[in-house]
């Protein structure tokens, strides 16, 4: 059980004093019974497990792929829904990763909404857990229309680790990031995987990350095979930065509200990364 901390307090007496206006802008003010912890899901859950299967039995076996990259898609319907229209008119789109912040306030109705949307996607694409989807019980959301906050995933011989970064959501009382899953997920890869690709919602060094084990968490992360990049959210900027000075970078996408799609392209050798306006 995790701890309710002040910090907790507060937020979800903001959170139950916002929800009737959340509810009602959400809903196009249509006279509704709603309630901000609201657990009860509309529509498809276990997202990320299904679409990871869909990944994997398309991908074994091969060595080049290509995925979009997207983040923060909170409160930007419209715009999110014109992300998904661009992504479904790119050729040779293996997946899309969603790095968190589905929701502003951790609402039931946000993650729904969000996830009609995304489910139009003509190919699979999974959901990290982002710092505004812990508010409330947004996290408890989160595990039942999309799984467990770390999870891993193999597109062809790449190893995908995706990773619960949001330390200060959870008041440096829970263990963020996950050594220990980093640890034992490294130990039990399959031979087959020969590159790494990390995810996640805040990258070292933002306010959100537990700085004190920056360093650790980097070492970890380069114990995995020929890690390539890593991929965060959060910002809502666009940027590419050698954060340990080790040569992996991490690349940053902006807010949906900023119409840029990250595409990656791995072959065989290397990658390539391209911005694409829409």
């Amino acid at each position: 059980m995790r701890k309710i901390t002040e910090k907790k307090f507060y937020t979800s007496l903001f959170m139950s004093c916002i929800s009737l206006f959340s509810a009602c802008w959400l809903s196009g003010c249509e006279m509704i019974e709603y309630h901000p912890y609201d657990l009860d899901i509309d529509g498809e859950t276990g997202i990320n497990a299904k679409n990871i299967e869909r990944i994997e039995r398309a991908l074994q076996g091969k060595d080049s792929f290509s995925f979009v990259f997207i983040s923060d898609t909170q409160r930007w319907y419209d715009e999110t829904e014109d992300a998904v229209a661009a992504i479904n008119r790119l050729d040779s789109v293996d997946f899309v990763i969603h790095t968190g912040d589905l929701s502003d306030f951790g609402l039931k109705l946000e993650f729904e909404l969000q996830r009609n949307i995304l489910n139009k996607l003509n190919v699979p694409y999974v959901c990290l857990l982002g710092n505004h989807d812990c508010l409330a019980t947004g996290q408890d959301v989160y595990r039942l229309i999309f799984g467990d906050e770390n999870f891993t995933f193999e597109a062809g011989n790449t190893h995908f680790v995706c990773l619960n970064t949001n330390a200060l959501e959870f008041d440096y009382t829970e263990a963020i990031p996950d050594l220990t899953f980093m640890e034992n997920d490294r130990n039990q890869l399959p031979g087959s995987c020969t590159r790494t690709v990390a995810a996640m919602h805040a990258a070292p060094y933002t306010e959100q990350f537990n700085n004190n084990i920056a360093l650790v968490f980097q070492h970890y992360l380069k114990t995995y095979p020929s890690l390539q990049l890593c991929l965060a959210g959060h910002t809502h900027s666009l940027s590419v930065e050698e954060l340990f000075d080790d040569d992996v970078l991490y690349y940053t996408a902006p807010s949906i509200k900023k119409r840029t799609l990250l595409r990656f392209t791995f072959t065989p050798d290397t990658y390539q990364y391209e911005t694409i306006a829409f």
